[in-house]
């Protein structure tokens, strides 16, 4: 399931200076045309609505939309009907030829929403927060692993792969912490980001912001939209970097804009969700579609910096491709594809089974967070008696798994919460297969 990392972020430095209010139609980047029509668009959906409405639904100032109102009335597509005291209280509503012009305009797009941003302005806001600027520090990956029982070799050869910003290759058996550690690395990516509502290409419009997969940040919202001085283009949205996350459910078509025929939409991609953050491609080969043909499809954004995306009347337009894509696999990478397509990725890492020393860490980790006393002799039992005897593997996940059975074990029956012979026994057959 297509999910979203959690990242620490802080507030983006100068985001009123990277993306200024608009004070102006001008300065919106978006032409009287397109706009009085998506105020139509939105008085037939929203019926009498006030210009503080419009200005909240739009997220564009007051004078901008006043311009646009004015404009409506002379041409007898809306009628005022009255408010108390100012003009911002001024109640507006679609006249008979308003509606029908709406109507037009939402059978050419059902989008109604905040005023997109113009492509070219998009791409200036994306370029100055580059996820490529960020420097990742041995210091910094230290302290955000602190905790982690993880090789320090690993770090050292994860570190330099996030600071690169070129795609990272992990692979290795199931269960050795891939999906963990690159979620974790997000977090070194840092300060939060604008993205926009909707972009424009055109007069053809794009959603960006997915709820689902966008974290804004607390208390990041613009001061009212009737204001001009206050806070950054309300049209974005302060949130944290993105980290998006597919598995075995991603399919070819996810990749590029997706049109919903029923309402008239066009929605951004997934990697386009994630510029300026991660994107962790889980479970390669897990994927309905072969490998060789997901891979292909990053040659070029990889090769280049900007990813191709077409509309469906067939224009194509060029998106910066800002994103740290993050291969994982369970599977033999050369199953995968060619050592010559490998070689592009750059960072190839590799995750090992635990040693003893490490497993030991994280089961007394486990230990304390589920409150179980943790007692060495029988985790010796443990690694004696099970490990020894089926010859599996250490791996990161067990601890949490195993004790998380021992848990169920004893409640069911009615005990202390502990680790015993018993207890363990009735985990480890219940985790794992008998063939």
């Amino acid at each position: 399931m297509t999910q979203l990392a959690y990242i620490p972020a802080q507030p983006l430095a100068g985001e009123h200076s990277l993306a200024p209010r608009p004070r102006t139609l001008q300065d919106t980047g978006l032409d009287l045309h397109f706009v009085t029509e998506l105020v139509a668009k939105h008085l037939y959906k929203g019926g009498v609505l006030t210009l503080s409405q419009l200005a909240e639904r739009l997220a564009l100032a007051g004078s901008i939309l006043e311009t646009v109102l004015n404009f409506l009335r002379k041409e007898a597509r809306i009628e005022v009907l009255g408010g108390a005291g100012s003009d911002v209280n001024l109640r507006y509503a679609l006249t008979d030829r308003g509606r029908s012009w709406a109507l037009e305009a939402l059978l050419k797009s059902g989008y109604v929403g905040p005023a997109p941003v113009p492509l070219a302005s998009y791409t200036e806001v994306v370029r100055a927060q580059s996820v490529h600027r960020q420097v990742v520090t041995k210091t910094a990956i230290r302290e955000t692993f602190a905790g982690v029982v993880i090789r320090e070799s690993l770090l050292d050869q994860l570190g330099p792969a996030l600071h690169s910003g070129r795609a990272i290759f992990i692979y290795g058996a199931p269960g050795t912490g891939k999906t963990y550690v690159s979620q974790r690395l997000a977090k070194l990516l840092g300060e939060a980001v604008l993205i926009p509502h909707a972009i424009a290409i055109e007069e053809t419009v794009v959603q960006v912001f997915d709820p689902v997969l966008h974290q804004p940040l607390p208390g990041s919202s613009p001061a009212s939209s009737l204001m001009l001085e206050n806070g950054h283009d309300p049209r974005f949205v302060l949130c944290r970097r993105p980290a998006v996350i597919t598995g075995g459910e991603l399919t070819m078509d996810m990749l590029e804009l997706q049109y919903d025929e029923a309402h008239k939409l066009y929605r951004a991609p997934l990697q386009l969700k994630a510029t300026n953050g991660l994107y962790l491609l889980d479970d390669l080969g897990r994927q309905r579609i072969t490998p060789v043909e997901l891979l292909n499809r990053w040659i070029v954004p990889m090769e280049t910096g900007l990813d191709y995306l077409s509309l469906g009347s067939g224009q194509r337009f060029p998106v910066l491709f800002d994103v740290v894509l993050v291969f994982s696999t369970n599977l033999n990478p050369l199953d995968l594809a060619d050592e010559a397509f490998l070689r592009r990725l750059g960072y190839k890492i590799r995750f090992d089974y635990l040693d003893t020393r490490e497993y030991e860490a994280i089961w007394r980790q486990v230990c304390e967070q589920q409150g179980i006393v943790y007692k060495a002799d029988m985790l010796a039992y443990v690694l004696e008696h099970f490990y020894s005897r089926d010859r599996a593997p250490l791996l990161p996940c067990h601890p949490r798994d195993l004790l998380g059975l021992v848990a169920d074990h004893c409640r069911y029956h009615g005990k202390p919460v502990e680790v015993t012979p018993e207890s363990i026994a009735a985990a480890w057959e219940s985790y794992f297969i008998k063939l």
